[in-house]
C-alpha cells in the first residue's frame, strides 16, 4: 500500500503502470517523469519505464488493507487500449469484493471507458471520473454519463483553459487544479471561480487541489482565504 500526496485521495494502487498521450493534459505528464527515474533507480516493477504493464502480482493487495480511498492507477490509464478487457473485469473483481474500501478511477479514454461499461460489475464503492483539461475533451464527460458507476466525478486537472457552460446533469463531484512543474502551463483564477460557481449552482460538491506553477506549495490550495475540500459522500479524509 502506498499513501498518497495526492489531496483527495489516501492510498494508491497500480494493477497496471504505463500508458501513452492522448490530448493536451498529457503533455507534462507526472506519472510518466516518476515512471522513469524509478526506471533509473532499478525499481523492477518500472524496468520498462512507461510502457504498459499489467501487475498480477498486487491484484490481490487490497484485500489485506485497512478500509481506504484508494486512487487506482495513479500510474495509468485504466481503460488503456492496450489492457484487455478481462484484465479491467479482473481489477473490478477486486474491487467488487472489497466494499470496505472506496476505489477511485480516472480515465482519459472515455470512449473505451462508454464501450466496456456494461461488461463491469459497478458496486457502489467504484467511483469513476474523467479528465477534463480543455474545450476540446468535454465529450468525455458525456461519455461517463453513461457507465454504470454510482458516483461519477470530473477531474479538470490541469485546467489549461476556461470551461464555461459545462454539462454537469448526473455529476456527483468535481475536482479542479493547475499544472505544476517548471513547464506548467498557467491557469488563471477566473477560470477556477467560474467552474466553483457551476458546482455550486448545481449543489455539486467542488474539490480544489492546487493552484500549481513552478512551485505548488508556494502558490498553495486556497482561493480567496478558503480551501475547497469537498466529496461526494460523507468521507474524512486520512480518518
Amino acid at each position: 500500500m502506498a499513501q498518497s500526496a495526492i489531496e483527495w485521495t489516501e492510498q494508491t494502487w497500480n494493477p497496471t503502470t504505463g500508458c501513452t498521450k492522448i490530448s493536451q493534459g498529457c503533455k507534462f505528464c507526472y506519472a510518466e517523469v516518476m515512471a522513469k527515474r524509478l526506471q533509473s533507480m532499478g525499481i523492477d516493477k518500472y524496468k520498462d519505464g512507461f510502457k504498459v504493464r499489467l501487475h498480477r502480482d498486487v491484484l490481490d493487495a487490497p484485500r489485506k488493507w485497512k478500509p481506504s480511498i484508494i486512487f487506482v492507477n495513479s500510474m495509468s490509464d485504466l481503460f488503456h487500449e492496450d489492457i484487455p478487457l478481462e484484465y479491467i473485469q479482473d481489477v473490478f473483481e477486486i474491487m467488487n469484493e472489497c466494499t470496505k474500501h472506496k476505489f477511485q478511477i480516472l480515465t482519459k479514454r472515455s470512449d473505451l471507458l462508454a464501450k466496456y461499461s456494461d461488461f463491469l460489475k459497478w458496486t457502489d464503492n467504484i467511483w469513476m471520473g474523467v479528465s477534463v483539461e480543455n474545450q476540446q475533451v468535454v465529450h468525455r464527460i458525456d461519455d461517463l454519463r453513461k457507465c454504470g458507476a454510482a458516483i461519477k466525478f470530473l477531474s479538470i486537472e490541469p485546467l489549461i483553459e476556461r470551461l464555461p457552460n459545462l454539462n454537469l446533469n448526473k455529476i456527483n463531484w468535481v475536482i479542479v487544479g493547475g499544472e505544476s512543474g517548471w513547464k506548467a502551463r498557467p491557469m488563471k483564477k477566473s477560470w477556477v471561480i467560474d467552474i466553483r460557481n457551476q458546482c455550486q449552482a448545481a449543489n455539486i460538491p467542488f474539490f480544489f487541489k492546487q493552484w500549481g506553477g513552478v512551485n505548488k506549495k508556494a502558490t498553495g490550495r486556497m482561493i480567496d482565504g478558503k480551501t475547497y475540500d469537498e466529496m461526494p459522500v460523507e468521507t474524512v479524509l486520512f480518518a
